[in-house]
């Protein structure tokens, strides 16, 4: 893949690209210090309310684990996207970027609850 020269040298971009991997991280630590190590299972994984009473769904700590995988899916698929997509429209490699910083602060967000109700 061939990165352009003048992508690594624009502040904005090296901004939000701080701030993406900032964020995964974050995600990937603030989930494992949440983890009991002593109790493989007993989480809140889901919310159903149309359930009614029983709308609290019990899982493992695995399943609390995807969080991990699914920030490292973000951060890596919205920087090649934006590497790819920054040849062509600048402004359109930014909006990518905003967007990944968004959907990792809704994860964070979601497991952040997910881990307190337990």
């Amino acid at each position: 893949m061939n990165i352009p020269k003048k992508y690594f040298q624009d502040r904005l971009i090296l901004l939000l690209l701080s701030i993406l991997v900032f964020l995964t991280l974050l995600a990937c630590v603030w989930v494992l210090f949440k983890l009991d190590s002593g109790r493989s299972a007993g989480y809140i994984v889901q919310y159903r309310a149309s359930l009614g009473i029983s709308a609290l769904k019990t899982g493992n700590a695995s399943e609390l684990v995807a969080f991990i995988a699914f920030a490292l899916m973000v951060c890596v698929v919205n920087v090649l996207m934006s590497i790819r997509v920054y040849l062509i429209r600048r402004e359109v490699s930014v909006v990518i970027l905003v967007m990944g910083i968004l959907l990792l602060l809704m994860s964070l967000i979601v497991s952040n609850a997910l881990l307190v109700l337990r």
